[in-house]
């Protein structure tokens, strides 16, 4: 009877919210940066951008991000998570709307800033949600759904900005319009759909109902402070982790062509690939994180990256690159949905927002710090196996990191209270 009664239930809302923040991450983090790769050749050429010029239009984005993030915990408490994302993902849209019609480098550059402050706001609030939405049993698979969001938008403009940009590159500027409209359609869905709290409409967060499995409690410090120190320790793990997986999703490409002998459309399948593994990164490895625990999935998918990394710096037979692109697509977006969670485990729903923006912070430096020192590298040495080196040390550091944190039930507060009950 217990079984006929679960299996009418209807979905509970807060899967909704998991559905519309999956389309908030395709749209602000997937079409807001992740296409530009796809855009820049074109643009680079039709406008006679340089290299340095093209590569400040990206940085231009890293900037925005930056500042946003560290605006989005006083900003969400203003005016809610679900205004926030939805005007965030309306500046992401309309940004690249300008973008589309801009013919100066200089007005390229304060729009696609305006693209990633966008793009900031909506990913730091969006991932920050599921806390409200889902107790800690959950919140791992919930964030894990929600993060694949990049690996569709990925997918999809790898098929339609070619397409969109026709055989001699000139539709780029229709590429920006239609990436940006989908966008703005994407912005209305959120705003409509998502709600900052299960009690608006009368709910409790899922899982609430559930007895908590061993090794799993509710968010303990809903009204304490976390330390500063356990914090710090959460942004260094974070931070290497953008310093190492960007040095990949950078170079791969141009170590394929340039050291391996691949036409760029040959790279460009097997990238394209790394895109429809990443689909079953959160998923996966979120679930796992709720399973098993949060350190065990973070110092699993450390490991696996590691070994990517590695498997490129040693210069191995085809085969060997293979297992590289897949263990890297298998965990592609794992990380984020695990230390979203991770946060909210630590800090608790009203805190969530401002202390994984200040991680958040803490990985753009590493994002942005990682691509240029491993170029440096690789203009001393004459090979980028040193730069792949140094990411596969440098995420094993990571998983030795995630072995350090302290369990959920022993976390500390700062000088208060006592560790949560067993």
């Amino acid at each position: 009877m217990n079984e006929r009664k679960r299996a009418a239930r209807p979905i509970h809302y807060g899967w909704l919210v998991v559905a519309a923040g999956t389309l908030c991450i395709f749209a602000g983090l997937g079409f807001g940066r992740f296409a530009l790769g796809m855009l820049l050749p074109s643009m680079g050429a039709s406008l006679g951008l340089s290299f340095s010029q093209m590569g400040l239009i990206s940085t231009a984005n890293f900037v925005g991000y930056l500042i946003a993030v560290l605006l989005c915990g006083k900003l969400s408490a203003r005016f809610g998570a679900r205004r926030l994302i939805g005007f965030a993902l309306l500046l992401v849209g309309l940004s690249m709307l300008c973008i589309g019609a801009g013919a100066k480098l200089l007005v390229i550059i304060v729009f696609y800033t305006l693209t990633g402050m966008g793009s900031g706001m909506s990913n730091v609030s969006m991932m920050a949600l599921v806390s409200a939405w889902f107790t800690s049993r959950s919140r791992g698979k919930a964030a894990g759904f929600i993060v694949i969001g990049s690996g569709f938008a990925i997918v999809i403009a790898g098929r339609l900005v070619p397409w969109l940009n026709g055989p001699d590159g000139h539709g780029w500027r229709m590429s920006w319009l239609v990436l940006g409209s989908i966008v703005i359609a994407v912005s209305a869905i959120c705003y409509l759909v998502l709600r900052d709290r299960p009690q608006d409409l009368g709910l409790e967060p899922v899982g609430s109902g559930q007895i908590p499995e061993a090794g799993h409690r509710r968010a303990f410090f809903e009204t304490e402070q976390v330390r500063p120190g356990l914090i710090y320790h959460c942004a260094a793990i974070y931070f290497l982790f953008g310093f190492t997986y960007v040095i990949y999703a950078t170079f791969i490409v141009t170590v394929m062509v340039q050291e391996r002998g691949f036409s760029e459309a040959v790279a460009g399948n097997f990238w394209s690939w790394v895109g429809l593994l990443s689909l079953f990164s959160g998923p996966v490895f979120g679930v796992m994180s709720d399973k098993l625990g949060r350190k065990a999935a973070l110092i699993t998918v450390f490991i696996i990256q590691s070994l990517a990394y590695l498997l490129i710096a040693v210069n191995l037979p085809g085969l060997f690159l293979y297992l590289s692109i897949g263990c890297y697509g298998i965990v592609a977006w794992s990380i984020p949905s695990i230390m979203a969670a991770l946060i909210a485990d630590y800090a608790g729903p009203h805190r969530t927002v401002s202390v994984f923006g200040f991680i958040t912070f803490i990985f753009g430096i590493g994002q942005i710090a990682g691509p240029y020192l491993a170029g440096v590298l690789a203009e001393l040495t004459g090979s980028f196996s040193g730069s792949f080196y140094l990411a596969s040390c440098l995420a094993v550091l990571a998983a030795v990191l995630s072995a350090a944190l302290p369990g959920q039930s022993r976390a500390m507060l700062s000088g208060v209270g006592a560790p949560a009950k067993e």
